[in-house]
């Protein structure tokens, strides 16, 4: 194994001490290529994988699968600064890593990865689970970066996107790579996603959900009754499962067919915002605590995984881990250390 690659597992610290499924934290310290990814072509999961694998772990085997991925997020502004809340539901707990990535043809960033789809919930296991971790990068499921851009990816109920329009095809948590590595803005956020047909993994639909350190909040959806799945764009304050841009077909406590679910938590998110004069982290900490979800083995977006506060502005992520409330980590990207 070449030395970056020993390098990012050595970096790999425990941030938390639960019985199981902790937070971890690592430093990419390796070079890689999304371009290159996505120049071998992606046509399904397996060919994603093996792009994905092929440029991080070419010569070592390791059992991976794409992500699924329910979840909340939403944008506060203040006069100080601009706030992302995130939660991350999915059924099946799971370890998380913290992701620093500093390319050099991209911007710094740090991104959260679920390690349940990796099979690497305890790195220090074996040889395996530790190679399984320097995956991280490509399943990140939510991030910020040094210019004040944060992305999540969200679950729909729709037909999965396959757009073949000729673009070049980029594969759902590789966007989420692609835009914390180059976007500068949620406008050019939106510009990069222009670029690509998407292909959406794991048999699931999902929208994105972007914004930067002006407040600029929109989702980024691909039209489900569009027969060419055209890529749509829609400001909003908040996002859960449903499509915002059919927002008014979708109601509360019940599946909307392919419009999607989870109004209740959209509505509660929404008063939470506008019943508050001034917003402020507690503001975003109430929002997320609101829309989060206890486990539920028949609901496949249940179960909050984790919550994180993104301030876009400052730079920052304060993280709780699978509802536990009182215990915060705090994260500083422009000193990329833990400030608690």
């Amino acid at each position: 194994m070449i030395d970056a690659r020993k390098h990012t597992l050595d970096s790999v610290k425990k941030l938390t001490d639960y019985s199981d499924f902790n937070l971890y934290k690592m430093d990419i310290c390796y070079d890689y290529s999304i371009d290159k990814i996505i120049d071998r072509g992606i046509f399904d999961d397996e060919s994603a994988l093996g792009a994905i694998v092929q440029e991080v772990l070419p010569d070592y085997p390791v059992n991976l699968k794409m992500p699924n991925f329910g979840c909340s997020a939403f944008t506060m502004k203040n006069p100080d600064s601009v706030m992302m809340g995130r939660n991350y539901d999915f059924k099946n707990d799971t370890s998380s890593m913290l992701v620093y990535c500093s390319p050099k043809d991209g911007y710094r960033s740090v991104a959260f990865a679920a390690l349940d789809n990796v099979g690497a919930n305890n790195p220090e296991l074996s040889d395996e689970t530790r190679l399984a971790t320097l995956l991280s990068p490509f399943i990140s499921l939510d991030g910020i970066n040094e210019k004040g851009v944060s992305i999540a990816v969200l679950t729909l109920d729709s037909k999965p996107v396959r757009q073949q329009s000729g673009k070049p095809v980029i594969a759902t948590t590789l966007a989420i790579r692609l835009i914390l590595d180059r976007a500068a803005s949620t406008e050019e956020a939106v510009t990069l996603f222009e670029k690509y047909d998407m292909f959406a993994s794991s048999g699931r639909d999902y929208h994105f959900y972007v914004t930067d350190s002006n407040g600029d909040g929109r989702v980024i959806e691909y039209d489900c009754n569009s027969d060419d799945r055209k890529l749509v764009v829609t400001k909003s304050p908040a996002v859960t499962n449903f499509f915002v841009m059919y927002k008014n077909f979708v109601k509360p406590y019940q599946k909307n067919g392919v419009y999607g679910h989870g109004r209740e938590r959209y509505d509660k998110i929404i008063n939470i915002l506008e019943k508050n004069n001034s917003y402020t982290k507690e503001t975003a900490w109430e929002a997320l605590v609101s829309a989060s979800q206890a486990p539920n083995p028949n609901d496949i977006t249940s179960n909050t995984q984790w919550s994180i506060v993104y301030d876009n502005t400052n730079l920052t992520a304060d993280i709780s881990i699978r509802r536990d409330w009182n215990t915060v980590t705090k994260y500083s990207l422009k000193e990329n250390k833990i400030t608690k």
